[in-house]
């Protein structure tokens, strides 16, 4: 763990003693920020650079949108969590070597677009307004949290044969596990802070789990890849192998040595991507309900 999440968790600790309350709010505006901002790596500039920008309004905030290449079959990527859409670029090169055409973007509060705060329910909207301009899409790729936007996106309608996650989670309470073990949070602190979450949404669980649970509410139509490094330390690779579990027909790529975010980059993984983007596509999805 960071010195500094070290010390948030010391903090958090702290004012849980004296209120748990309190300390599940600062725990929930911890878990929404985005700083510091992930820069554009020198591996990555050449791909980044090369880009076609354009923007989009997404709830409220302007959003910058990347393309690359110009072939007939077009792949959407998802960052995750204080990502950006540059850390795709061995994907990007390899994608439209196959002749595809990518389609990416900046979530707010993230990269090159605007807003301060956002949440799943904007990179849901990024992707159907995407889908509706510039799909349909032949292939979904998304890392860690956007792997389970993704997921939300097709089940809120965006169509999609095939979909990957990659270091991803199918569900709220994934996320919320590995938040609250990194900081140590006592049961009252985890319930507040839970509770905090979902006003912060206007939603309850039970509102969430309809909306973003794949485990309890598996796609449809749509055929997913699964990779996962065995040691990734931000999110356990149990976490895809539940979301197998609940998809029969998807595959499973378990890895090892790349943690969380070298993965991307992985040679085992982009193979296996690259096949499965040119493989003969599945029946062909619907709308998730």
């Amino acid at each position: 763990m960071s010195a500094l999440m070290n010390a948030l968790a010391r903090s958090i600790r702290f004012t849980s003693a004296l209120s748990p309350t309190l300390a599940g709010s600062i725990a929930n505006r911890a878990f929404f920020s985005t700083d510091p901002r992930m820069r554009v790596r020198e591996a990555d500039r050449a791909t980044h650079e090369t880009a076609r920008r354009g923007t989009l309004l997404v709830r409220g905030h302007r959003i910058t949108i990347y393309q690359w290449g110009a072939g007939s079959r077009t792949t959407l990527l998802m960052h995750g969590w204080s990502g950006r859409a540059s850390q795709f670029a061995t994907l990007v090169r390899d994608l439209t070597a196959e002749g595809f055409r990518v389609v990416s973007f900046d979530a707010p509060a993230h990269g090159s677009s605007a807003a301060a705060a956002t949440d799943v329910r904007d990179w849901v909207d990024a992707a159907q307004q995407l889908s509706a301009a510039e799909g349909p899409f032949d292939l979904i790729v998304g890392h860690s949290f956007g792997a389970f936007a993704a997921l939300a996106a097709v089940r809120a309608g965006v169509t999609t044969p095939r979909l990957v996650t990659i270091a991803g989670a199918g569900t709220v309470d994934a996320f919320h596990s590995e938040f609250e073990r990194m900081l140590r949070l006592t049961p009252r602190t985890r319930a507040a802070f839970e509770a905090s979450f979902y006003r912060r949404l206007g939603m309850t669980r039970t509102d969430a789990t309809a909306l973003y649970d794949s485990l309890a509410h598996p796609l449809r139509g749509t055929t997913l890849l699964i990779a996962h490094d065995r040691d990734d330390p931000a999110l356990s690779a149990q976490n895809s192998e539940r979301l197998h579990a609940a998809h029969p027909g998807s595959h499973l790529l378990l890895t090892d040595g790349f943690g969380h975010n070298r993965i991307l980059a992985s040679d085992e993984v982009l193979d296996a991507v690259l096949a499965f983007a040119v493989r003969p596509a599945p029946v062909a999805a619907s709308p998730q309900r």
